[in-house]
């Protein structure tokens, strides 16, 4: 930070005419530090009373003219009462909830059903089942109805490496998603994201396109961190340190997971994202309002996730095709 501006001071005073403010308005301290006498001297500057700054030891002092001594320190002494307590500290970090193992037994979940889906399963007159015929985010069958395929598709995998790069990297941002909202309101936001990121995908694109994963609840994930983080720090005075690493790391996620394979889809990557933000909006303005769901609403939040999973496989296996 530059020295303290200063002032010329005036030829009708003379060197012997002007007294130092004490920093506490008392003659104990007349030293004040760089942010005092920058904002001290506007305050003077404002209600016309000359001033000068002269260094002492480590620090400043603020001197004005003898026959302004008084007025001058009644007006700071008024800006001080004024100003008491701003600018506002910034909130309080939001306590995490350690739900890691539910975390991480839900994504053992995902890999667990795409080990399924490498077997010949006969099913409700499948013989066997094509898990991928059924359950992709077919753009044509989309539009066309088959609603499920926006949710089915999240749970695809198009091979091994597809799957350990979304558990891996996505698991982060998963994680962190959970232990800050907890894990019923965070899976239900994730699917949210995912499902209205393929079908605004699937209008977009061809109607024969088709796409497997969970990149795109994943992408959701730090679009919700994201917007989650600007409006709980937006009475902060540098609120862009909390968002700009979420941006930057959607970003960079992108490059890496977007364009990788015949079976992945950057749009819908992207419109996860984008999905993300304004529902991470919402949901923060919902918890500083009301609070974080409950045990039991928490639990209702989950089952209703797993609920519309497993209803969306099974219209994929009575009416998918």
């Amino acid at each position: 930070m530059s020295d303290p501006p200063i002032d010329i001071m005036p030829p009708e005073h003379n060197s012997e005419d002007w007294r130092p403010i004490p920093s506490r308005f008392e003659n104990s301290s007349i030293t004040l530090s760089k942010r005092q006498v920058r904002n001290w001297s506007l305050v003077l500057e404002s209600r016309h009373i000359p001033w000068h700054t002269k260094r002492r030891g480590f620090g400043w002092q603020l001197l004005v003219p003898d026959d302004t001594l008084a007025r001058a320190i009644r007006e700071l002494r008024q800006y001080e009462k004024e100003n008491r307590g701003w600018p506002p500290p910034p909130p309080q970090d939001t306590p995490l909830i350690d739900n890691r193992a539910t975390t991480i037994w839900a994504l053992i979940a995902i890999g667990v059903f795409y080990n399924l889906t490498l077997h010949k399963i006969n099913l409700a007159g499948h013989q066997p089942v094509d898990w991928s015929a059924l359950g992709n985010a077919h753009a044509g069958k989309i539009m066309n109805g088959q609603w499920w395929r926006l949710a089915t598709a999240l749970t695809l995998h198009a091979d091994w490496q597809h799957l350990l790069g979304n558990l891996l990297i996505g698991g982060v941002f998963i994680s962190r998603l959970c232990r800050d909202l907890r894990s019923g309101p965070a899976w239900m936001l994730l699917l949210a994201t995912g499902m209205l990121g393929n079908l605004l995908n699937a209008w977009l694109q061809n109607p024969a396109h088709r796409a497997v994963g969970a990149s795109t609840a994943i992408f959701g994930a730090v679009g919700l961190l994201a917007t989650i983080s600007m409006v709980r720090y937006r009475h902060n005075l540098r609120p862009r340190r909390r968002w700009t690493l979420p941006i930057a790391a959607a970003l960079g996620l992108l490059a890496m997971l977007g364009a990788g394979g015949e079976n992945t889809d950057i749009g819908a990557h992207l419109f996860g994202f984008l999905f993300g933000l304004p529902l991470g909006v919402g949901a923060e303005l919902v918890v500083e309002h009301w609070g974080r769901p409950g045990r039991m609403a928490n639990a209702l939040l989950v089952v209703a996730t797993i609920g519309i999973v497993v209803s969306a496989w099974w219209s994929a296996l009575l009416w998918g095709g």
